[in-house]
């Protein structure tokens, strides 16, 4: 994928959840059942990055069900991010922070434009933030991403967030299953893009009545998943990878990866 559409993509999506933040947070106030499987994984995290936090709804869901500890929620929209840092737990034993990185621009080989320095009073020497923390969440954000290489890019620096022995916990939208998601499907033309210019696999979806929103969406089944984590590059071993949600219980594919102790 050529650079300019990688950024026409992004420029789609940043449009998408500026125009529709409020309405999209409402729908995601909810917790899926995957969150309670997943929560094993996360359940001895002293500390999880959460990249595509949205509206913070992986913190209020943790918080409710009694972890405690450092928390950084990531996002590309200022809109949510403000929603997040409004419904975060006043509880003195979480510790939340949230910040704005556009996450289709990380670098493995400089994730500090990713993790700020952590406030001293907290504790710990997060100046660096690589190789620190002990889950790395990326929740319906991988479909959101444009070009393979590109996702690749995104849990390459998520590996290299992680601490030996440390878990990544994707999420990635199934839309294809659903018979009445996939008859929803767009035209590329109505985005003003081409679908020469885009990859297999790759889909424009709607939002709301008469379709008012659009996002750039990438189908990527369990062994798309498993070839973007799983390489010497990420460090990562297979660890679970399961179906849930939705009516049918297929509607968002999750992937768990542990960092391997080297």
């Amino acid at each position: 994928m050529n650079s300019e559409t990688c950024a026409a993509l992004l420029e789609l999506n940043r449009r998408f959840y500026a125009q529709f933040a409020g309405d999209f947070a409402r729908t995601r106030r909810s917790w899926p059942p995957g969150f309670d499987r997943i929560l094993p994984y996360l359940w001895p995290a002293a500390n999880i990055a959460d990249l595509g936090c949205g509206n913070g709804r992986l913190l209020s869901f943790l918080a409710e069900r009694g972890w405690r500890g450092r928390y950084l929620g990531v996002d590309s929209s200022a809109a949510l991010l403000a929603i997040a840092a409004a419904d975060a737990p006043r509880d003195a034993a979480i510790h939340a922070r949230f910040h704005r990185a556009e996450l289709a621009a990380l670098d493995p080989a400089a994730p500090l434009a990713l993790v700020p320095p952590w406030p001293p009073n907290l504790g710990g020497n997060w100046r660096e933030g690589r190789g620190e923390w002990d889950a790395v969440t990326a929740l319906a954000v991988l479909h959101h991403i444009p070009g393979k290489a590109h996702r690749a890019g995104l849990l390459a620096a998520c590996a290299d967030l992680l601490r030996p022995g440390g878990v990544l916990v994707v999420s990635t939208w199934q839309f294809l299953t659903s018979a009445r998601l996939s008859a929803r499907i767009l035209p590329w033309e109505l985005a003003g893009i081409q679908p020469a210019d885009v990859e297999p696999g790759d889909y424009l979806l709607p939002w709301g009545a008469a379709a008012a929103g659009q996002r750039y969406c990438a189908a990527i089944n369990a062994e798309a998943l498993d070839e973007l984590a799983i390489s010497k590059r990420t460090g990562l071993a297979h660890a679970a990878m399961f179906y849930a949600d939705g009516h049918e219980g297929n509607l968002n594919l999750y992937g768990v990866f542990r960092k391997e102790l080297r």
